[in-house]
């Protein structure tokens, strides 16, 4: 069962649609973006991966200093002291560096399906020891007061849950690391509820447990406390290996659905659905049993790393949700899903 309705002209952003961030470097992914309405478009966060450009001889990796500039860090392969193995990380003299570096980038679109960049927004880099080796995955969720932003940082050290305010998409407001190592895919809830502020998380357990859904609960956005579990990986299903939260959940008569991401052993990443109670989020009515979408398209079976849709943004309209995916950890995609469909799909 796959009740996605994708976009006609999907993949509608490829690395090749980006410009790269300073010379030197090359997109080489463009990945999960978080979407929002603004100024009369919709707009998309999108996560771009960028890769040092190659000399014979040598290794270069990036990395963000503490004013958020990119530098690059050189190293040659005939060093005995560098460990080369993992194309995606190498270590150097026991320290690790990713080998691409992630930042956000806004593209906007007067109908949802065709963005380009404006460059009178900027992007948002890392900054500080926290973000050095850079940022993923941002979650934007609107209230009254403007935009709340929760992302991924991450360094030689850590992977926790940053923070970021923003009015206007020009000035921001950076509010720290709310949610500790090791922790990412986190998604506030749009209102209170009972007077408090809501959060899914993802912490993660190499020992005991594993990578599991929470929510927390909060007075001010910034202490958080009461953390639950609601979701567990389920073995011999689609989401067997890990579990995490996609965009901030969507109200309904019913409650509170949230369309999250499951993956394999195998690195097979679907799309499911939970739904929360609508006066204690913590409580689970149901889940998918079988996933909402999950990679048939070429574009999503084959790309940087196949077999992946992921989705952490999307906007909604009626009974419609429009969200916006990473496909293959290469492209950005659209796709339409009824949100009654996906309520009749859960399982009490």
């Amino acid at each position: 069962m796959d009740l996605g309705k994708r976009f006609d002209n999907n993949p509608i952003l490829r690395p090749r649609d980006i410009r790269p961030s300073m010379e030197g470097m090359q997109v080489e992914c463009l990945l999960n973006p978080g979407a929002f309405r603004h100024d009369g478009k919709i707009w998309l966060l999108c996560r771009v991966a960028e890769r040092t450009r190659q000399d014979p001889g040598t290794i270069k990796v990036p990395v963000f200093n503490d004013e958020g500039k990119t530098e690059i860090r050189t190293f040659s392969k005939d060093d005995p002291l560098l460990d080369a193995s993992d194309p995606r990380v190498i270590a150097y003299d026991g320290k690790n560096y990713l080998t691409t570096l992630s930042h956000l980038r806004l593209v906007s679109s007067e109908d949802g399906r065709s963005f380009r960049e404006d460059p009178a927004y900027p992007p948002i880099t890392g900054e500080g020891m926290l973000e050095s080796f850079g940022i993923e995955d941002c979650r934007v969720t609107e209230m009254e007061d403007g935009f709340h932003l929760t992302y991924t940082k991450v360094s030689e050290i850590a992977v926790g849950v940053g923070y970021i305010f923003t009015r206007d998409w020009k000035a921001y407001e950076r509010r720290g690391m709310i949610f500790p190592p090791h922790n990412k895919d986190c998604a506030i809830f749009e209102k209170k509820i009972n007077g408090k502020y809501y959060a899914l998380h993802r912490p993660s357990s190499p020992e005991l447990g594993g990578n599991y859904i929470w929510i927390a609960e909060s007075p001010d956005l910034l202490h958080w406390g009461n953390h639950q579990c609601v979701a567990i990986t389920r073995p011999g299903m689609w989401d067997s290996a890990r579990v995490g939260a996609g965009a901030a959940p969507i109200e309904t008569s019913e409650g509170w659905l949230e369309i999250y991401h499951g993956a394999t052993a195998e690195n097979r990443y679907c799309l499911g659905a939970l739904l929360l109670d609508k006066n204690d989020p913590s409580k689970v009515l149901a889940r998918s049993h079988d996933p909402i979408m999950e990679p048939v398209m070429e574009y999503e079976k084959t790309g940087f790393f196949g077999n992946v849709i992921f989705t952490n943004g999307h906007i909604v309209n009626g009974d419609t949700t429009t969200i916006y995916y990473g496909a293959s950890d290469e492209v950005i995609c659209g796709a339409e899903l009824s949100i009654s469909d996906i309520l009749k799909s859960l399982d009490i």
